[in-house]
């Protein structure tokens, strides 16, 4: 088994979304495009990437949103060193379709009283439907590094709530230390990297945003 060195976690650029929420009542989500901000976000980061994979082969997963997409090119990565596949599984957690800024806004403030990873969008996705969808795309990629040519780095184009769910399900995450830590920023990365111990450990670890409160019966 050709199990990589590295496997990158990268959140897309600033969205038409981030900087204006009342787009979401005009533009589907997986329609959003990258701001001239994103943009830049997108090549700094592939900027660090390219210093990151010096002339190594990489196997790149991206979400199908056009923003995803978006960052991707704008990383300037040697397309001749990159296996390019669309990954339907590494998505946004789905909220419906055109969506009320509104009612967006209070369902948010409800999923933060409910628990990230429960609650679920009124039209859409809980958190936990999308650590299922995640774990469904970690048992092929677990089955593509039986190739003995896999390439010795992995790339996701991802969001910031995938990612997050990615590495709980990779490193075994309780729900409780998932729901305290916070998204990353546009166009930032966090890399798991393979130790001499032969498992996977984070680079740098996602910024808190609450202390966790680990799950159990009330005393």
């Amino acid at each position: 088994m050709a199990r990589p060195r590295r496997i990158v976690l990268l959140r897309h650029g600033e969205s038409e979304g981030n900087n204006d929420d009342s787009v979401y009542e005009r533009v589907p989500d997986h329609a959003l495009a990258l701001t001239e901000r994103g943009q830049q976000q997108a090549r700094d980061a592939g900027k660090r990437l390219r210093e990151q994979l010096g002339d190594e082969g990489v196997s790149v997963y991206v979400s199908p949103y056009r923003r995803t997409h978006q960052t991707l090119t704008a990383l300037g990565l040697d397309s001749s060193l990159m296996r390019v596949r669309e990954e339907p599984r590494l998505r946004e957690q789905d909220w419906g379709n055109w969506q009320d800024r509104q009612d967006v806004r209070d369902q948010k403030a409800y999923r933060d009283a409910y628990g990230h990873f429960f609650y679920r969008f009124a039209q859409g996705e809980s958190g936990a439907d999308v650590y299922d969808r995640v774990g469904a795309f970690l048992e092929s990629l677990w089955r593509s590094f039986e190739n003995p040519d896999h390439p010795p780095n992995v790339l996701l184009v991802t969001h910031g709530l995938t990612m997050r769910l990615f590495c709980m399900r990779w490193l075994h995450w309780s729900v409780a230390e998932f729901e305290s830590l916070s998204n990353p920023d546009n166009g930032e990365a966090r890399s798991l990297l393979l130790e001499r111990d032969g498992r996977y450990h984070l680079d740098r670890p996602f910024e808190k945003w609450r202390t966790p409160r680990p799950y159990g019966p009330r005393v």
